[in-house]
């Protein structure tokens, strides 16, 4: 098991193995996608829709076609378990998102956040901290937040 786990990371690092399909440390897509992964698991319950949010949400961003999604989905899923912050994924994305994309991905973050219909008090907390730590405003973070809950219905969304 260690041996496969060894080789796993192996593969994710240097984009080898199933077919080249695998996505490395520096590569913003898994840095988007784990950071996801990290707001579903945020509030000790991931729902079945948020994960197909997700799913959605890279498939439209990166034009990933059925086995390329899966290779990210499994190796963000991955990266996140094994992270141990926040910062291993915000600094590839301030490194490669302008402004203009680092917002939308705030953006991204609170639909999936209302994926399941309301966004807990974890998950609020996972976005207020990706956003300070890739250079979005309070005032974008908030603002996005509100746009994101009356696009989706929500019954209310707190600042």
């Amino acid at each position: 098991m260690l041996d496969r786990l060894q080789t796993f990371l192996k593969e994710l690092s240097s984009g080898e193995g199933r077919g080249g399909k695998t996505f490395g440390k520096d590569d913003p897509r898994l840095a988007v996608a784990a950071l996801m992964f990290h707001i579903i698991d945020a509030d000790g319950e991931r729902h079945e829709e948020e994960r197909r949010r997700i799913a959605e949400m890279l498939s439209e961003a990166y034009q990933l076609k059925d086995g390329e999604l899966n290779a990210l989905l499994q190796a963000a899923e991955a990266a996140d378990q094994e992270a141990i912050d926040l910062y291993s994924f915000t600094s590839v994305i301030k490194r490669h998102l302008d402004e203009r994309e680092r917002i939308h991905l705030i953006e991204l973050m609170w639909e999936i956040a209302y994926a399941d219909g309301e966004v807990g008090e974890m998950e609020d907390n996972v976005i207020w901290r990706v956003a300070e730590l890739i250079g979005v405003s309070t005032r974008d973070r908030v603002t996005l937040k509100h746009v994101v809950a009356e696009r989706v219905g929500a019954d209310k969304a707190k600042a």
